[in-house]
C-alpha cells in the first residue's frame, strides 16, 4: 500500500489506484469514475443513459467470481462483456457513479451531471492506461486534463481552486520512467475520488445504499 497527502495507506493499492475502485474492477481495468455534487443516484444514473426501469438496488457480493468479472456485473448476475455495469451511491453532497466498462466515456455526460448550477467530474482509465478527467460547472467544462500532458508545477496554479485542491490532495506517484514533475496515470482516479469525500474503502462503500443497473 502507499499513501498520498489526501490518502492514507488504507486508502490506496500498490501502484495509487483508490482501493475501492481496485476491488470493484476487474483485473484489467477499461473503466470510468464519476462524481457530482447535489445530484441523487438514480438521477444520476438516468443522465448517463440507464432505464429507470432496470435501475436496481444493490447489495454487493462478498467476492468476484473471476477476474474477469467486476463486482457490480456479479451484483447483476450478468456475464463479463454483454453489458456495462453501473453503480452508484451517495456520500455526503457527492453522488458518485462507477462504469465498470467504460461504456459512457463522453464529455457530455459530464456536463449534464453538471447542469442547474452543480459541479461534476469524470476520470477515465482505458486498458491501453489512457487517462484523463474532465471537470464542468454548471452545464459547461471547465477543465479537462490528460495525464500524458499533464505537468504539476506547470499545470496546477491555473486550474480552478476547487479541481487543484483536488490534485492536490491525489499527490504524485512518481515512476521510473517518467521526467521529474510528470503525474502517474492513476492521479485522475485519486483526483475525482479527492473531489468528492471518496478516499474510502470498499468496507466502506458497502455501507451506504447502492444502485446498479446494466448499460448498453
Amino acid at each position: 500500500m502507499m499513501s498520498t497527502p489526501g490518502f492514507p495507506p488504507s486508502t490506496l493499492d500498490s501502484i495509487g489506484t483508490p482501493i475501492w475502485i481496485t476491488d470493484l474492477a476487474t483485473a484489467d481495468p477499461n473503466h470510468i469514475l464519476h462524481v457530482a455534487c447535489g445530484i441523487e443516484p438514480a438521477e444520476a444514473l438516468e443522465v448517463l443513459g440507464a432505464k429507470p426501469g432496470l435501475i436496481q438496488s444493490c447489495t454487493l457480493p462478498d467476492s468476484k467470481p473471476g477476474e474477469w468479472t467486476s463486482l457490480p456485473c456479479a451484483a447483476l448476475g450478468i456475464e463479463p462483456g454483454t453489458s456495462a455495469a453501473l453503480l452508484a451511491g451517495r456520500i455526503g453532497e457527492w453522488t458518485f457513479v462507477y462504469d465498470d466498462s467504460g461504456f459512457t466515456c463522453d464529455d457530455a455526460d459530464t456536463k449534464a451531471l453538471s447542469d442547474n448550477g452543480r459541479t461534476a467530474a469524470t476520470s477515465v482509465y482505458t486498458i491501453n492506461a489512457d487517462a484523463h478527467l474532465t471537470y464542468a460547472v454548471d452545464g459547461e467544462q471547465v477543465e479537462w486534463v490528460n495525464v500524458d500532458d499533464l505537468v504539476l508545477h506547470e499545470d496546477l496554479p491555473g486550474m480552478p481552486a476547487e479541481l487543484r485542491a483536488a490534485f492536490e490532495a491525489a499527490g504524485n506517484v512518481p515512476l521510473e520512467e517518467f521526467e521529474p514533475g510528470e503525474a502517474d496515470g492513476c492521479i485522475v482516479m485519486r483526483a475525482a475520488c479527492a473531489l468528492a469525500g471518496l478516499a474510502l474503502t470498499l468496507d466502506d462503500i458497502r455501507r451506504v445504499p447502492l444502485l446498479v443497473v446494466p448499460l448498453g
